[in-house]
């Protein structure tokens, strides 16, 4: 499905276009709760008209970050940026221009779904002459046409989670911050929303998409930002993270631990990276393994093409959920 970008016939919200400035700028930024430490020196760019696909464990601090974009918490550092407006000075009018999707449903249950992206329309000052129009698109893109007279309640959860995205385009954003967009989502559903939030990017909407779900990121983020306590650890194509920190050939064993703990052995004293995941030992980079350290690894290893979960584990530290 393909969305292409049109005008509201009023403008664009002020600051929407970026004049070749990031669409997003996030430097030296500091959030801490207490003692905790959720954002540690955040630095982070997003291109006009790119999806930038946040990618990092439970409390990496993905969902911070995006509540600080929002204004929805206040740095205790650094500078934000978002569609040239200073955050959280100017946040009332950044917010007037991007589109948010939190993680948590939020929809009024009461209501239709119509009558949910009614209220949105209204709220972000789409004008009236525009109002329907917007509507009917915005129900279109969600498909969810058919269904616009169902009150949310009587929805499915797939249904419920495009409708969130849909409200959060009722005013045609410039931006569209993603939390989290399918997490709790069953598979089939979520390779609706993959659709739907793939539409988005091919039609040119800058998106910034927080998520935990590495498949998801390699399908639709142009470029991946890993983080880790609170920091970017990597950035690049999903292929150029592959290249970079796993390589092309990956070599998994399999054995008791003493064996295990054996070839994490022989593969770091020759400068290899592995990953250890539950009763296997992955050897990254197998494609450099000189036929002296491939033969004291033993023939029992299973090849395959490296991955963006292998990148994950390997900088995280954490198991894929």
């Amino acid at each position: 499905m393909t969305v292409q970008r049109q005008a509201t016939g009023t403008g664009r919200p002020e600051g929407a276009e970026t004049g070749g400035r990031p669409a997003v700028a996030l430097r030296g930024v500091v959030k801490r709760f207490g003692g905790f430490t959720a954002v540690d020196g955040l630095d982070l760019e997003v291109r006009p008209g790119t999806c930038l696909g946040l990618l990092g464990p439970n409390g990496a601090g993905k969902s911070t970050t995006m509540k600080l974009l929002t204004a929805q918490a206040l740095p205790d550092g650094g500078s934000i940026e978002v569609l040239g407006f200073a955050v959280p000075r100017e946040s009332k009018r950044a917010r007037a221009a991007m589109g948010v999707v939190p993680q948590q449903d939020n929809l009024d249950e009461e209501l239709t779904a119509r009558e949910n992206l009614e209220v949105f329309a209204h709220l972000y000052r789409v004008p009236r002459a525009r109002r329907r129009a917007a509507v009917d698109d915005a129900l279109e893109l969600a498909h969810l046409t058919a269904r616009q007279r169902t009150k949310v309640d009587d929805l499915s959860g797939g249904m419920r989670r495009r409708l969130l995205i849909a409200r959060g385009l009722v005013h045609r954003p410039a931006l569209v911050l993603l939390d989290e967009p399918t997490v709790g989502l069953d598979p089939q559903v979520r390779a609706e929303l993959w659709g739907l939030i793939d539409g988005l990017r091919a039609g040119g909407t800058t998106v910034l998409m927080s998520t935990h779900y590495i498949e998801e990121a390699e399908r639709l983020a142009d470029e991946c930002a890993l983080m880790s306590h609170g920091r970017v650890v990597a950035r690049g194509t999903p292929a150029e993270l592959i290249a970079e920190h796993a390589g092309e050939l990956v070599v998994e064993h399999y054995g008791p631990p003493g064996r295990l703990a054996e070839v994490e052995r022989l593969a770091h004293a020759a400068g290899l990276p592995t990953r250890r995941t539950g009763p296997s030992v992955s050897v990254l980079k197998a494609e450099t393994l000189p036929p002296s350290l491939e033969e004291e690894l033993g023939p029992d290893g299973v090849r395959r093409a490296a991955n963006l979960e292998d990148v994950f584990v390997v900088l995280t530290g954490e198991s894929v959920e």
